[in-house]
């Protein structure tokens, strides 16, 4: 399995990269977020990679980040959802978004990604329930250090990722922790 790839790159065309790694060419297809982040042509760059081998094909898919190619490997998982959607799916959002979305149960985020229906969305939304923690999505939207320890107090006292969110989004920005913890709870216990 080839799971790092690190060259110059040769060629950008969207979804598809040309990584040169000595002289070797790799075609590899990435999603919207890693294309847009990537360097100017000539650049020397990392891709994590995924290393899909079908009947017809032999298909690299690159991640500019470790959280990215595991939520791929994590959508690819669910029945009906192939590379191509899953693709789909990373380039529509980021995997905060989609790990938020996840964790509030909300399938209209998911739906505006084009290729996902209403159908599949709610079976992404039930699979992947509690495979994407915390540590993926909601803290990435947390606006400080306080809110993420005001998470991680209400996690470990044994709320779901879905209350602990809600949770704190009812709180004002600047709390502190322990007037946080205390304001959640107060929440949380009616």
């Amino acid at each position: 399995m080839i799971g790092k790839l690190t060259g110059t790159l040769d060629n950008k065309n969207p979804p598809e990269v040309i990584l040169d790694c000595h002289g070797v060419g790799y075609e590899v297809l990435v999603p919207m977020s890693t294309f847009y982040n990537l360097p100017e042509i000539g650049t020397k760059i990392s891709l994590l990679t995924h290393f899909v081998v079908r009947e017809d094909a032999q298909i690299l898919y690159g991640f500019a980040t470790a959280p990215e190619r595991e939520a791929f490997r994590q959508l690819i998982k669910i029945s009906g959802v192939g590379p191509r959607t899953a693709l789909s799916v990373l380039s529509g959002m980021s995997v905060g978004e989609l790990s938020q979305a996840i964790t509030l149960q909300e399938a209209g985020r998911l739906i505006k990604v084009p290729g996902i229906g209403k159908k599949t969305a709610e079976r992404l939304l039930l699979e992947l329930k509690g495979k994407m923690g915390p540590d993926m999505g909601v803290v990435a939207t947390v606006a400080s250090d306080a809110q993420v320890d005001i998470l991680q107090a209400l996690l470990a006292l044994g709320y779901s990722d879905k209350e602990a969110a809600a949770a704190l989004k009812a709180l004002p920005k600047d709390v502190g922790v322990s007037d946080g913890i205390k304001l959640a709870l107060k929440s949380l216990a009616k």
